[in-house]
């Protein structure tokens, strides 16, 4: 498996903040072996709130390591953004969304992937999470 490039994981937020503290918790949960490219796509490029389809764009070049990227967005305009890139072929070939909460989520995905599962997989798994009961 070490030879095999891993699925890279996109996690695009409004706030650069929170991308980064999602990514540096879903790799360090997902330790333990090879980790998948995690890639934080948060806020705008001079550093505020927003999303921004370049820096969205350059990322998810980054997380593509030849296995595929899966990405999961935090609300509304980046669900939207992501979206748009999708439709206009400006994301890696094959490149998803997953439709799952962004924390539980993005664990899933990068566990997923650092295991070595295909984007179809990694998909399943960050919208698995859905699932996760508190109660």
């Amino acid at each position: 498996m070490a030879d095999q490039p891993l699925v890279g994981v996109v996690l695009v937020s409004h706030s650069r903040e929170v991308a980064d503290s999602v990514a540096r918790l879903a790799t360090r949960l997902a330790a333990g072996g090879a980790t998948a490219p995690v890639v934080a796509a948060g806020g705008t490029p001079d550093g505020g709130l927003g999303t921004s389809a370049e820096l969205i764009t350059a990322c998810a070049a980054r997380a593509d390591h030849g296995a595929g990227v899966v990405l999961l967005a935090d609300l509304g305009s980046a669900v939207l953004t992501v979206r748009t890139l999708l439709v206009e072929e400006e994301l890696p070939t094959g490149a998803r969304l997953a439709d799952a909460p962004f924390v539980e989520g993005a664990v899933a995905a990068v566990v997923a992937a650092s295991a070595g599962a295909d984007p179809a997989a990694v998909v399943a798994a960050a919208e698995d999470a859905y699932t996760y009961r508190k109660l």
